[in-house]
């Protein structure tokens, strides 16, 4: 339980969000009705497990992100408001049938898959991804999807592989579903990564891009960044750079905006005029879709950018 001096801190921290930060909640009644398709069948979205601040825009919408086995993820990244446990519960069986359901009760033209990390599975969750993107397409056979993956690295894995080799032959088996984009966030840049992604490595990341590029260069891309962990414009740019070096399509740059206090402070709130001048850069770069703002998300408007 909080102490009234924690309450305090907390509450003082949310009123000094700057008034860019600050949007109204939605209406409750579009809330409501993707709330009760999402929980009538104990599935997850990142929206809510996130607690993204455009979920009720989203929501009115009729759109949301799914979440992929289970609420609990076995990484422990300092800037992520998922639960954190090495124990996650076991896959259930009717998920990609219930995610498929709701996908066309949403009406949905365009939906992202992501998940949370499962390292204690064999291929880590890659053949998940497929069999969700079978159920979607058996009852909605028009709505293109869109994978939100892991960096499918170490695990328990396959003892007659390296490493590299175990993370190729599962980006091969989402590759091969055909979706409609791939998108795996390298977060933050090269100099942030070991305190802001606890468990993954920039390289690492880049490989799982590059991956995607090599075995099917039809495939867009995408990847995004969250600002304001203490990086500098340059190694902003830096990042963008390796991203187009690696043929990278899509970018998303958002603010982190710190889910409570046991997560990592923000050490500056970057301004919407810096967002635009950093989206006119990236556009110079060639990226074909870069969605730049302070509220901006992996999944934003994805659809958008077909």
């Amino acid at each position: 339980m909080k102490t009234s001096s924690t309450q305090n801190q907390w509450r003082t921290e949310i009123e000094s969000l700057p008034a860019w930060l600050r949007r109204p909640i939605g209406k409750a009644s579009d809330i409501s009705t993707v709330q009760r398709i999402i929980k009538q069948r104990h599935i997850h979205t990142i929206c809510e497990e996130g607690r993204c601040p455009n979920r009720g825009e989203c929501y009115s919408q009729k759109t949301a992100t799914f979440l992929l086995m289970g609420p609990t993820c076995t990484r422990a990244c300092a800037f992520c408001q998922v639960d954190k446990g090495h124990m996650p519960m076991p896959l259930d069986p009717e998920e990609p049938q219930k995610v498929a359901q709701a996908v066309r009760l949403l009406g949905l033209r365009y939906v992202v898959l992501t998940s949370v990390a499962r390292d204690d599975l064999l291929d880590q969750g890659a053949g998940w991804f497929v069999a969700t993107m079978e159920s979607i397409r058996q009852l909605n056979p028009e709505t293109q999807i869109e994978v939100l993956t892991a960096d499918f690295w170490g695990g328990r894995g396959n003892p007659n592989q390296t490493l590299a080799d175990s993370q190729r032959q599962r980006v091969a088996i989402v590759v091969n579903a055909n979706p409609a984009c791939y998108n795996h966030n390298i977060e933050t840049v090269r100099r942030l990564q070991g305190r802001v992604r606890r468990g993954a490595q920039y390289e690492r990341s880049l490989d799982v891009l590059r991956i995607v590029k090599a075995l099917d260069p039809t495939i867009p891309t995408k990847s995004g960044l969250m600002l304001g962990h203490g990086e500098t414009q340059e190694e902003i740019v830096a990042a963008m750079s390796d991203l187009r070096n690696i043929g990278c399509d899509r970018l998303t740059l958002g603010q982190y905006m710190r889910p409570s206090l046991k997560h990592l402070p923000v050490q500056k709130y970057w301004t919407p005029t810096e967002f635009d001048h950093l989206g006119a850069i990236a556009r110079e770069m060639g990226f074909a879709h870069v969605r730049s703002g302070p509220l901006v998300r992996s999944s934003y408007h994805a659809g958008e950018d077909v």
